[in-house]
């Protein structure tokens, strides 16, 4: 009797065991394999929250069939106590292994609130922009000149969110006092900027920054760059070039980024410039003379004036002999190597073409027509 008890019972519990793996194999399956989110969702996980509270978060959102077994998977896991604040991008189908990973691996947001600083040559514009989880895209919400207008409620709210992401876009062309002036405008950054860096020695680039970012930090981390490319292109500089040092090549590279915005053009506006620092010739460029007058402290906003190309001043390239003693901007990596490495060719001349571009010229008879058939298309412009 007690051995029939004993079969029994070895019996049930080989078919407990047998259920128990069934179902531990069936949970794990259902853990990895892809979930019903039909669409990209952006999941907000808020400071103090707990793998609880967002499974329940994710099964209203349809994003998972059963938060028990998200719990569990990333218990079994080890990833229950990882849990990272912020905003995240789950995409369609993610499967419940797949969104633990998401919601804890750390790192910046994927999704939610982005604030874009926009530092121009003619103007400061701050975007206020959200993710489009399903385009995946961002779509800009407000926008406004932090230089001139008050900050729209949308961004006071976008201010006070914890994972709101930051980032600075500086142009090309720019100069240090125009990035300074916007800087001290960008409530989000903080410290006090202790002194002007150098002329064109500020990256035009993209920078990510937190909160609270130090102003004074965030330039030195622009010159940084700066000085480091700057230093690179020098190294695979061009051979026989009338240009005595790394800071030289910065002041040309400075003049080529104002007179130019065309990529494939900037090597050909160096190598006219490289041809009449070569033989003696004047520069004469007009972006040189116009910083002359203004500093750097914007735009001159109308036509040179023929008292101002004829004053003699350290930047005026109509009448003194080679370069001015400064860059006149911030110029980019392009303009930086082309300023070094300047294509070959025999130009001494360039003028508008009316499309956006210049016409270049060996000779000044060809330079005369060239500026003859320019003003022509001025005045036809005018005329209309």
């Amino acid at each position: 009797m007690w051995r029939h008890v004993a079969s029994n019972a070895l019996t049930l519990f080989i078919v407990i065991l047998a259920l128990v793996a069934g179902i531990v194999a069936w949970g794990k399956k259902q853990y990895a394999a892809p979930g019903p989110l039909e669409q990209a969702i952006c999941l907000r996980v808020e400071r103090g929250s707990n793998m609880n509270r967002v499974s329940e978060q994710l099964a209203g959102m349809g994003a998972v069939r059963s938060p028990a077994i998200l719990r569990i998977g990333a218990s079994y896991s080890g990833k229950s106590g990882q849990l990272k604040a912020g905003s995240f991008l789950v995409p369609a189908g993610a499967s419940m292994a797949e969104i633990v990973d998401i919601v804890t691996r750390g790192g910046a947001s994927t999704c939610g609130t982005e604030v874009v600083f926009r530092i121009g040559v003619n103007s400061t514009r701050l975007q206020l922009r959200e993710l489009d989880p399903v385009r995946n895209r961002f779509v800009e919400v407000a926008a406004f000149d932090p230089l001139a207008e008050e900050a729209p409620q949308s961004y006071r709210e976008a201010r006070a969110e914890a994972d709101t992401r930051y980032r600075l876009s500086m142009a090309e062309g720019t100069t240090v006092w125009q990035v300074v002036r916007a800087l001290e405008a960008a409530d989000f950054l903080s410290g006090e900027i202790a002194a002007m860096p150098p002329e064109g020695m500020l990256a035009p680039d993209s920078y990510e920054v937190t909160a609270g970012s130090d102003r004074g930090a965030l330039l030195a981390r622009m010159e940084e760059t700066q000085a480091r490319r700057l230093a690179e292109a020098w190294q695979e500089r061009a051979e026989g070039l009338p240009l005595e040092s790394p800071e030289q090549a910065l002041i040309l590279a400075s003049i080529i980024e104002k007179e130019t915005a065309t990529p494939e053009e900037r090597p050909l506006v160096a190598s006219v410039f490289v041809n009449r620092l070569k033989r003696g010739m004047r520069l004469q460029t007009d972006p040189t003379v116009i910083y002359g007058v203004t500093g750097g402290r914007g735009n001159l906003g109308r036509g040179l004036r023929q008292s101002e190309l004829r004053r003699e001043t350290p930047y005026n390239t109509y009448v003194i002999e080679g370069l001015p003693p400064t860059p006149i901007a911030n110029p980019g990596i392009a303009s930086i190597r082309a300023a070094v490495n300047p294509a070959d060719t025999a130009y001494l001349f360039f003028v508008a073409d009316g499309s956006g571009g210049h016409v270049f010229a060996e000779t000044l008879a060809e330079h005369n027509a060239n500026v003859a058939r320019w003003r022509a298309i001025e005045a036809g412009r005018g005329g209309n």
